[in-house]
């Protein structure tokens, strides 16, 4: 670890053997000391994350939010935190870069977002609207808040001004080579969002970000979701393909570049909405207003 780094590292781990020493590994050049919250993974992960020298807390998971609201509450965190998935390392530059903000930003900065990389089946993913990709990813820890109304895709919110890191995050599965165990996460995953996407659609709360045109990144996503969530459901999957794979170029990203884009924008996003509408037949009814199949409302 780093001395006289501001920093903790702090890594959600579930059996992320084949990943979690990547992560560590990019961390250990910034961070003063990392946190792992692990979850019961069988896999050798907290062996791994032990020899690396990384503090090891075990609590059971129920959702993405409660597990970094917990994560965030534990005692001993440094003035920054730098909040990852197990399959993401920063670089070299992203490191350094992370490491000048923490020590140099005046008291108003109170966010970091990082360029995020995402890699499918040993390709990185260039097009299809994925990269530049920009995520909150370094926060002071009192000024974060944790959105627990989010089940599947988790935001950090703060309250502050936030900057931009140079250097790129690479999120790299290992797991994933087997597409099986991509299908079978996306599986459960698209119940979630299902869930989700249902709740937000039927409450009147606003996000702990709140969507905005011209804002930070994760704003703008929210303000564009907000649309999509009144879009009629499986013909924006259809529509989402053609705009990710055609229209921003994802198919230069080549064979893997299609099966990446097929299957997140096209299928997962088709699964989520056959799951929305199971899940309004077994006696959720649908907010009104809010179409459906086709446009039906």
């Amino acid at each position: 670890m780093t001395e006289g780094s501001p920093i903790t590292g702090i890594v959600l781990t579930f059996n992320e053997a084949s990943n979690i020493e990547r992560a560590l590994q990019g961390l250990a050049g910034v961070c003063r000391d990392v946190l792992v919250v692990d979850s019961g993974s069988t896999d050798g992960t907290v062996e791994i994350a032990r020899r690396h020298g990384a503090r090891i807390v075990s609590h059971p998971f129920t959702s993405h939010a409660a597990q970094w609201s917990f994560a965030l509450q534990q005692p001993g965190l440094g003035t920054w935190v730098i909040a990852l998935d197990a399959d993401q390392a920063p670089d070299l530059e992203l490191g350094a870069d992370l490491l000048r903000i923490a020590k140099e930003a005046g008291d108003d900065v109170t966010g970091v977002y990082v360029n995020r990389l995402t890699v499918f089946r040993g390709r990185p993913m260039r097009h299809g609207g994925l990269f530049p990709k920009w995520m909150l990813k370094m926060f002071r820890p009192q000024a974060v808040e944790v959105d627990g109304a989010d089940l599947f895709d988790l935001r950090f919110g703060v309250r502050g001004r936030t900057v931009q890191a140079g250097g790129v995050l690479t999120e790299d599965n290992q797991n994933e080579g087997r597409i099986e165990f991509w299908v079978a996460k996306h599986n459960r995953y698209a119940e979630m969002l299902a869930r989700e996407e249902l709740r937000r659609l039927g409450s009147s709360s606003a996000y702990v970000d709140p969507p905005r045109l011209f804002g930070t990144p994760d704003q703008r996503l929210l303000y564009f979701k907000a649309i999509w969530d009144r879009l009629p459901r499986y013909w924006r999957a259809v529509a989402y393909f053609l705009y990710r794979y055609i229209l921003r170029r994802g198919f230069l990203d080549g064979k893997e570049g299609f099966q990446f884009h097929f299957l997140q924008a096209l299928w997962f996003r088709v699964l989520v909405d056959i799951q929305m509408d199971s899940l309004e037949q077994a006696g959720r009814p649908r907010p009104p207003g809010v179409p459906g199949p086709n446009g039906a409302r």
